[in-house]
Order: structure tokens, then sequence, then C-alpha cells
């Protein structure tokens, strides 16, 4: 089981002795060992995005720890398969942390100015909090997102290997013209995320490519770019048309770049949901919340001339899916809005007529409902009188119990074996 799961509160560790040059000073005690990261004698408080203090979840991982034990040197404990013990790295050059999950890395290292490049709003806003929580400035990391370009030259290419090998794939299309044959490549994660498929993608975008032992059930990749490397060309964004079977959705033209879900067809809980899409009429506020590539907004969109939606989503990736989507079927002259943020936060109390959303159920390797439960408080929230709240969902989560729970109803508008999709009202 990954790290990232809960682990006990024990006693308190005492102040750390010593700090690296050029590491923050101590940030105020933060009650709680669920907070606490110890790296080479300095300790950090990090917590995820959004902090909740009910949340059983550290904000790093085994495979983060050992690969800060590899940078900062090993102590002794061998990391290679050779049985050799790391040295530390050199990270005086551009250091650049890729896929960092909730500003980890980016905290411990922030000594070392490096930029942060994630496909996560959420990320990058538990950076600026943990940033801050440290007492380190906020213009010690610099936040790239994935659509975002590489620095130029990257000296140390530091990369969390992602639950998809796509994101991974596009990334280091995207990374591998700014190294050269110098720079430390490192890549880390638990056991269950690193392949053989994971490691000959390295090895074909990159160079040689080689991992090492495992420990907690977490490995290292390391892997030497060879500049005259001949890398095959980028396959991302995939562009594909849905059958005739798509409902509202059928013959539109579907953008997806990489890590978006279900990259190359229609997923069936999408293609639910879309063949029992409301039929409404007339100017309205529509958003498609956790927008994905954009799909049901653009059917919704195309059904109500009038309507003018907002497609939210905190993945980069996906915005920018759905705003190709959108504007493939849609055209350039017609209204719309796409917003990268946390949910409806940000968008104003009683604006909105209609919220579409099919809601995440997994914040990584972690099985949660907190994500749903955000979107539809803040759905609520953002709805006018009478506004309405469709959300497509597994018959087993029972979402139907807290939309009860937030709205006061509940209504089923369609199910099947495995699926329903319900509407809430906003009285």
């Amino acid at each position: 089981m990954p790290s990232d799961t809960s682990v006990p509160s024990g006693a308190e560790p005492s102040a750390p002795e010593r700090r690296r040059p050029g590491a923050p000073a101590a940030a105020a005690p933060v009650p709680g060992a669920m907070t606490r990261l110890t790296t080479s004698g300095d300790e950090f408080h990090l917590t995820r995005f959004p902090e909740d203090p009910r949340d059983q979840f550290r904000a790093w991982d085994a495979a983060d720890e050992y690969l800060l034990r590899h940078l900062y040197g090993s102590g002794g404990e061998p990391v290679d398969p050779s049985g050799a013990a790391a040295e530390p790295v050199d990270l005086s050059g551009t250091v650049v942390v890729v896929g960092d999950r909730w500003g980890a890395l980016a905290t411990v290292l922030a000594g070392h100015r490096p930029v942060q490049i994630t496909d996560s709003f959420l990320a990058q806003e538990a950076t600026r909090a943990n940033l801050e929580r440290n007492g380190i400035g906020a213009d010690a990391v610099r936040l790239l997102s994935t659509r975002d370009t590489p620095p130029d030259r990257i000296d140390v290419l530091l990369i969390r290997v992602p639950k998809g090998l796509a994101l991974l794939e596009d990334q280091l299309h995207r990374l591998a013209p700014h190294v050269h044959a110098g720079t430390v490549v490192v890549g880390a994660g638990m056991v269950t995320e690193i392949h053989t498929s994971t490691l000959r993608l390295f090895e074909r975008i990159l160079g040689p490519t080689r991992t090492t032992l495992a420990a907690k059930k977490a490995r290292l990749i390391f892997c030497s770019p060879d500049p005259g490397l001949s890398r095959p060309p980028n396959p991302w964004p995939r562009v594909y048309t849905l059958p005739a079977d798509a409902g509202a959705a059928s013959g539109l033209t579907v953008t997806n770049y990489a890590g978006v879900f279900c990259a190359d067809r229609l997923d069936i809980g999408t293609r639910f949901l879309l063949r029992n899409l409301p039929r409404r009429r007339g100017p309205e506020r529509v958003v498609d919340l956790g927008c994905g590539n954009g799909v049901v907004g653009t059917a919704a969109a195309l059904a109500n001339g009038a309507a003018e939606v907002l497609f939210i989503d905190e993945s980069h990736q996906a915005v920018a899916s759905a705003e190709a989507t959108f504007r493939a079927n849609a055209g350039a002259g017609r209204a719309a809005e796409f917003r990268v943020g946390d949910g409806m936060s940000g968008v104003p109390a009683g604006t909105v007529d209609l919220v579409l959303n099919n809601p995440p159920f997994h914040a990584h390797r972690a099985t949660t409902d907190a994500t749903a439960w955000r979107m539809f408080t803040g759905s609520r929230a953002a709805l006018r009188r009478g506004g309405e709240l469709w959300v497509i969902g597994n018959r087993h989560l029972g979402y139907h119990a807290k939309l009860r729970r937030i709205f006061g109803n509940c209504e089923v508008v369609a199910s099947d074996p495995k699926f329903v999709v319900l509407r809430a009202v906003k009285r």
C-alpha cells in the first residue's frame, strides 16, 4: 500500500539541529505527524489542498522520500542496482520538477529555486500554500503548467511518474529538446506505477534508462539523455469523431490532450449522460463542471443556441481539450468560457442555471468522495433559485444521499445496471 495512505500519529520529533545551505528557517509547529516531512535533517510542514484537518492522507509518499534521499545523498543506503550508495546530486543548475502532486518536492527543494511543471491546478495551489506554511517566499518556485514552454536548458529533471502513460509520453516529448547530455534525469514512483512500458518511454524519448531496487514499495528511474536520439513524433493531442450512438454528442469532433480521461473513445458514463441530457431553451448560464474534453458542455451548447457555457476543470490539459472540442464544433464566434480551477470556487453565487457534472471519486491512488462533496456544495451556492445540478455517477457511490443532504431533494432521471443520472434543484 502506498505511503500516502494514513499513518498513525507519533511522538513529536525533535527540532532539526541543522539546515542545508539555503534551506528555509523552520516554520511554526503544526500539530500532527501527518503533516511533517523530515529530510536530511530539515523539517517541513506539508498538507494537501484544500487543507482539511480530517484528511487522512499525506502530501507526499515513499516515492517522494526515496527521490529526496537520492538527491541529498542516501547516507550509505544503497539506491543503485550495483549496491553503490548515492552521492548528493549537484542542484546548482536549473532544476525542473514534473508532476509534483502536492508541492512537497518543490517546497523541500525551494532553496534551489526549482521550476515546477504540473497539469494540476490543485497541485499548484498546494505548492503555494506549502511554501507559505514553511516561511518560504512564493518566488522561490516558478510554477508552470503542462501547457507552458519548459525552461530553455534543464540541468536536473525530476519526474514523479503519473498514473497514466499518456501524460508522461507527452511531457517527455515536450521536455526532450531542453535537456542535454549532462542533464541528471531521475524519475520516481511506487512500484505499481513503474512498469516495463514506463521505462521504454524514457528509453525511446530521452535515452538509456535503468531502475533501482525497491524501497518501501517505491522505485527510482535513472535516465541518461542522448542528444542524438531519433525520437518518434509526439502522438498528442488525439482527435476523433463520436459515433451515432453518442446521444446529443453524436458526430461531434473531440480533441483529447494527453492525460485527459478516455483519450481515444467516449467513456460509458459520459455516453449515458449524453443520452439523457436535459432539453432546455433560452438564455441561460451552464457549467460543465469537471469538463474533461468538454464533450458534455459542447453538446449542451449546441442543443441550446442561447446558452453560454463555462467549462471548468482542475486539469490544464482538460481545459485545453475542452476549448479545442468546443471550437471545432461550435465555431470561433460562439461565446464560452474556459477556466482552470478548484470546482465552483470563484463562480459568483446565484449566477448559474444548470450544472452538468461527472465527479471523480479518486485522488491519485486514494478513493474519496471529498471532491464530489466540494463540487456539489459549490454548485448549490452558484446556482440561482430553481437552478439544477445534473450528476452522472456509478450506482454504488450513493450520490443521491449526498445530494438530498445538500439540496434537500434528488430525482433519478435515468438509470441502468451501472449508472444513474441524478437531478437536484435549488429551492
